[in-house]
């Protein structure tokens, strides 16, 4: 990492009117950046789709990513299939670039019988494990511990990975952001960092959240590298965590990177947004929206135009809007899925008491 890019200066590469810093651009094929743009547009259909469907009282609770897509989708570029991502609740995206399909994503939020937590979980608290991804939880900052955990298993191991996990600006006042980072650093494991700056935690502004001038200058103390950058440039996003990657699984230890974005829509389903932020600073953020900077640049490389970008929308809506529509006809979970998938081996007592359910219902027995 570059020490002139340490604690305050802004890493930036994509600037909002699309153009590129040569000297920084990380030179990403076409395909990626096409790949990118998708994923970033499919996310938002998705939280506008799901938040939606949550206001109809079809699913209980959303948590949305609108304006910090480039974080997740930037990240997740940058890293390999085989690593792990101990992931935070606003991280949609990179369960989409990671391979996890939408109708899995969505069953998660009804509970239903393709849910692969069974219902057991409240909406947006997924867990992927066919793509390496850690089951979301709710209490702040337990992530981070967890992930300096895996970390250190790697190392012990001489695993060639890395791990990848994520925070909240708010979050970094838990007791784990400190055990995490601390844990992480004297270990020196193959962890990155991300903390997604969005400017408040829940209703609480990032100046009553911390004494510091950046987080970025919060890895000083924990001997490790910290790197500022524009959350809303996906190519700076990809090219700061390729590096911490790259750093970490040279055995060089964990880094802490600030993507500094703006949370376009509510902490959650449950929050109103507009009783603690003003509209000129969404209408600030509007231009600085992550999507229209990359789309730009794929317009000014000849790759997209608004012909292209309506139908690739309507692609994504069907899509979404289908996977919504199977979902809906999926019944709830078994009620055997209480007990078949806890235990290796049923213990008698809780066997008993499903088969007196089964047969006050006129069931068979469980086999």
């Amino acid at each position: 990492m570059s020490t002139a890019l340490e604690h305050q200066d802004l890493l930036q590469i994509l600037a909002p009117d699309g153009t590129v810093d040569a000297s920084r651009d990380p030179g990403l094929d076409d395909e990626t950046l096409l790949r990118m743009y998708r994923m970033m547009l499919t996310t938002r259909v998705m939280d506008e789709r799901m938040m939606n469907l949550q206001r109809q009282g079809r699913i209980f609770f959303y948590l949305a990513s609108t304006g910090q897509e480039a974080c997740s989708i930037g990240t997740g570029a940058a890293f390999e299939a085989a690593d792990w991502v101990v992931p935070g609740y606003r991280q949609p995206g990179l369960f989409l670039w990671r391979g996890v399909a939408i109708k899995s994503i969505v069953a998660q939020c009804y509970g239903n019988a393709w849910d692969n937590t069974k219902g057991r979980q409240m909406p947006v608290h997924y867990s992927f494990k066919d793509q390496n991804m850690v089951s979301i939880s709710s209490p702040i900052g337990t992530q981070l511990i967890q992930a300096a955990g895996v970390g250190m298993a790697m190392r012990r191991r001489g695993d060639k990975q890395a791990v990848l996990t994520y925070i909240g600006d708010g979050g970094t006042s838990s007791n784990d952001f400190h055990a995490g980072l601390n844990f992480a650093g004297v270990d020196k494991a193959p962890v990155v960092f991300i903390v997604e700056n969005n400017g408040y935690a829940i209703s609480c502004p990032t100046s009553k959240q911390t004494a510091s001038e950046t987080f970025a200058q919060k890895a000083v103390a924990y001997g490790m590298p910290g790197v500022r950058v524009d959350g809303n440039d996906v190519l700076a996003v990809y090219v700061a965590t390729q590096e911490a990657r790259e750093r970490a699984v040279r055995g060089d230890g964990p880094t802490l990177i600030e993507l500094v974005t703006f949370r376009m829509a509510g902490h959650s389903s449950s929050d109103d947004p507009t009783r603690y932020i003003g509209a000129e600073k969404f209408e600030e953020y509007k231009q600085l929206d992550p999507l229209l900077r990359l789309r730009r640049l794929l317009e000014s490389k000849g790759l997209w135009d608004e012909e292209k970008d309506e139908a690739l929308r309507q692609e994504v809506r069907d899509e979404v809007n289908g996977a919504v529509k199977e979902n809906e006809r999926v019944p709830k979970p078994e009620l055997e899925t209480l007990f078949s998938d806890v235990y290796a081996e049923m213990p008698a007592d809780l066997r008993a008491c499903l088969e007196a359910e089964q047969e006050a219902r006129g069931e068979g027995k469980f086999p």
